[in-house]
């Protein structure tokens, strides 16, 4: 006898293609606390902090955050949550569904500076500083881009020399999120190989330190509501043990912005998402030639063009937040994710302001917002060019970088 036919649950808009169900009830339950804090906290006054291009009360949301166990979210120890690198992405998918300033905030905190701490720094350095990042109570932030170096982080003109014991830095950083208000600085550096430095090295430095400051960018049209700066070190002297035992060379940084980068997978769908939902509510109630513009064939395509894309991104995220969770996950995979979600959440933004027509670009709907951050986002952490070398090597074994 042939097994009987089992009832299909009914088709879900918002889970098109049942996604959910790869999902546990923690994580389900760390993703509907995240989104509803930012539902709460960030979604009624999002539209007005970008218009005015500024975040006021970060240092209150990083303690909220804080919290919520979303700073350091997957490390252990230290007051870090130890969540799974799939509920970190959730985390950052709702953050980013709100703004991308929001998850940049989490991520250059966690994805970043705590995540170099944690991985490279000594067991006095994670002490001082991690529980206090943890729970947002100090801020931090990640100085490795430079105002002629941001693709080729090894031309960085960021110098620390010896002084005695002591180092003493010397440079600039640039596109610095967190900068001005942070209490403690990553900061990446060339040293003498010839006197010990072992070429590029990081170094934890507070921001009370004398020769630092972080004057603030304005002027930006992406990323508004996100606190982004210069970090200036002038003659910055630093103690022997601020520096990063165990990072040496690049592999340290790249190692961090890895891991920021699978934060992005995950919260370019949440921009994503946030403007596909915008523009399905918008073609069920706009109404033309005398019936709601989500009746018209050419609306329905573009819908479900946007649907796939935005799924197919949300399931590739999952696939590498496995891989990840389960010690797998390689820089090329990440650069995939990245690549490919980035730039359809680009697009999503862009089909979904078509729909909107010309309220598509009022702060009233969040289409052009998330448009414009992704922007930003599209390049940092990795341009789509350099993303597209890593695959083209991988696939290749030839080397096109040099």
């Amino acid at each position: 006898m042939s097994a009987k036919p089992t009832k299909l649950p009914p088709f879900d808009p918002a889970d098109p293609l049942g996604i959910d169900d790869l999902l546990d009830p923690e994580d389900l339950a760390i993703r509907d606390t995240v989104r509803t804090w930012a539902a709460d906290r960030v979604l009624p006054h999002i539209a007005e902090w970008y218009e005015k291009g500024e975040l006021p009360g970060i240092r209150d949301l990083a303690r909220e955050l804080g919290a919520l166990g979303a700073l350091g979210m997957s490390l252990e120890g230290y007051g870090c949550a130890g969540a799974s690198a799939v509920q970190y992405g959730l985390a950052c998918l709702e953050l980013e569904a709100a703004d991308s300033g929001i998850r940049s905030l989490v991520s250059v905190q966690g994805s970043l500076a705590m995540y170099a701490i944690h991985r490279f720094g000594s067991e006095e350095q994670k002490r001082r500083w991690l529980p206090g990042m943890a729970a947002g109570e100090t801020i931090g932030c990640f100085g490795l881009t430079e105002p002629d170096h941001g693709s080729d982080p090894a031309g960085m003109r960021t110098y620390a020399e010896r002084d005695g014991t002591d180092w003493i830095l010397t440079g600039r950083k640039m596109w610095i999120t967190n900068g001005s208000v942070a209490g403690v600085a990553v900061v990446w550096a060339q040293t003498d190989e010839t006197a010990g430095g072992s070429g590029i090295r990081g170094f934890v430095v507070p921001t009370d330190t004398p020769g630092f400051s972080a004057p603030e960018i304005r002027h930006k049209w992406s990323l508004r509501a996100s606190v982004t700066s210069e970090l200036v070190l002038d003659g910055v002297r630093l103690p022997a043990d601020a520096v990063l035992p165990e990072a040496t060379g690049l592999r340290g940084p790249l190692s961090c912005l890895g891991h920021a980068r699978y934060g992005i997978v995950w919260g370019a769908m949440g921009a994503a998402r946030a403007s596909f939902e915008a523009a399905v509510d918008y073609a069920r109630t706009r109404e033309q030639f005398g019936r709601p513009i989500g009746g018209f064939q050419l609306t329905q395509a573009k819908l479900a063009d946007m649907a796939v894309e935005l799924h197919k991104g949300i399931l590739l995220a999952h696939h590498l937040g496995r891989r990840l969770d389960a010690g797998r996950l390689r820089p090329e995979q990440v650069s995939f994710g990245k690549l490919n979600n980035v730039r359809e959440a680009i697009e999503i933004c862009r089909t979904s302001r078509t729909i909107l027509g010309a309220n598509g670009i009022s702060l009233e709907y969040p289409v052009m917002r998330h448009a414009t951050n992704l922007e930003s986002v599209l390049t940092y952490e990795g341009t789509v060019e350099m993303h597209q070398l890593v695959l083209g090597k991988a696939l290749t074994g030839l080397d096109a970088f040099r």
